[in-house]
């Protein structure tokens, strides 16, 4: 009997483990969503992050994803403390050392839209003196907390991240806390 993959997209909130136990009673997947045996999420996103969590029990197709010589884009909505200047834009986009070891290029620019996502709960924290600036930034690595390292790297920390696309998969229109099955072509 040939076994039948299953392809799910998440939009993860924030304050959920990208996993389905936690020995410190913190949110899981499982709080949230009932999936089949052997389903199991495609890398993961911090804890504090939220948005596109690619889940499946198709191991082939996961090792595919995420061995580094896919170089598969994943791209985030970064909102950052202050106004990154364009030396900063320009230092994310050549890579910034972090852990001793440089990030590959990434892909940075501003967002003219400086609300593109409903407020979070709870609220990011608001400083009446210093303003926030939304970034789209898009890498091919995975390094763990990546993204937040790289903008704090430059002087800008990062105060919300939501994670959009990964390859081609893209979040669209999911409502945070949504699942959607999929099928194997969107990959």
């Amino acid at each position: 009997m040939k076994k039948e993959f299953k392809y799910f997209v998440v939009n993860k909130p924030f304050g959920v483990l990208s996993q389905f136990t936690d020995h410190s009673g913190r949110e899981t997947l499982a709080s949230l969503f009932s999936f089949s045996k052997g389903v199991y999420p495609v890398g993961r996103l911090d804890y504090d992050s939220e948005g596109l969590l690619l889940l499946t029990n198709d191991k082939t197709l996961t090792d595919k994803l995420l061995h580094p010589i896919q170089k598969l884009e994943k791209e985030y909505l970064v909102q950052v403390e202050g106004v990154p200047t364009e030396e900063a834009l320009l230092h994310l986009s050549a890579g910034v050392v972090i852990e001793n070891k440089k990030t590959l290029p990434a892909k940075v620019k501003i967002l003219q839209d400086q609300s593109p996502f409903e407020e979070r709960i709870p609220p990011v924290r608001f400083r009446k003196t210093i303003p926030t600036t939304w970034l789209s930034i898009t890498i091919i690595e995975g390094r763990n907390r990546q993204v937040r390292k790289m903008t704090a790297g430059v002087g800008f920390p990062t105060l919300r991240l939501v994670r959009i696309r990964i390859g081609k998969i893209q979040l669209g229109s999911l409502r945070l806390g949504e699942v959607k099955e999929i099928r194997a072509s969107s990959f």
